[in-house]
């Protein structure tokens, strides 16, 4: 049996919040996590729209029913650990053109942040740590490092990592593994915990964009 690829084009979705205009100073990219959905993620980040922000939530590429016995709910992943090299090489050049066709609205560049959820916290440090974009800032909520990103790459920039304390994927060890990672590669990082869990609480998310 001999394994063959092939590159094909397909209709991917995203999801803005935010109109805009002359106003904007700063675009979100924020990465939903393990079967979320964009329309059903970026609500949360509503409470952030102040007419100097747009919000765009691109969604995963894979699709798939949450509830296997009824097929009602669905979400979306960004990856599985099969054909793993393509799937991450696909979603980056997605997510190249999603910044791309946003820029291209917008008519200028914006100042940008990457925000990465649980299993998007891989996606947006993989797309920030390559993106010619002008990216501000990297957030990652709830959600572990890839493991061959070299965080070098954010030297300069700021990092915010936040987690629930009673997050019930993301322990204690594998924050403390995480956080030794960016000190050894010379970033410093704000953590941030809060009372909670495997969550994105709006007012939590509204004190992140504050400080």
């Amino acid at each position: 049996m001999d394994e063959h690829f092939i590159r094909v084009t397909r209709t991917a979705r995203y999801v803005t919040l935010g109109a805009i205009g002359p106003s904007l100073e700063e675009l979100w990219l924020v990465c939903h996590g393990y079967g979320q959905l964009a329309g059903r993620f970026a609500p949360v980040f509503a409470p952030l729209l102040d007419g100097m922000r747009l919000v765009v939530a691109p969604e995963g590429l894979s699709r798939f029913y949450v509830d296997r016995a009824q097929q009602q709910a669905m979400g979306a992943s960004w990856m599985t650990r099969e054909d793993r090299l393509h799937e991450i090489e696909d979603y980056l050049a997605y997510l190249d053109a999603v910044y791309a066709e946003v820029r291209r609205a917008v008519g200028r560049d914006l100042p940008v942040t990457a925000f990465g959820f649980s299993q998007g916290v891989a996606t947006a440090t993989r797309w920030a740590a390559r993106t010619s974009a002008p990216l501000r800032r990297l957030v990652v909520w709830g959600g572990s490092l890839p493991p061959e990103v070299d965080l070098a790459a954010f030297r300069g920039r700021r990092v915010t990592v936040v987690c629930g304390e009673r997050d019930e994927l993301i322990t204690a060890k594998v924050r403390r593994g995480d956080e030794e990672r960016w000190r050894a590669a010379g970033v410093p990082v704000e953590v941030k915990l809060f009372d909670g869990g495997h969550e994105v609480p709006g007012d939590v998310l509204a004190g992140i964009v504050r400080g």
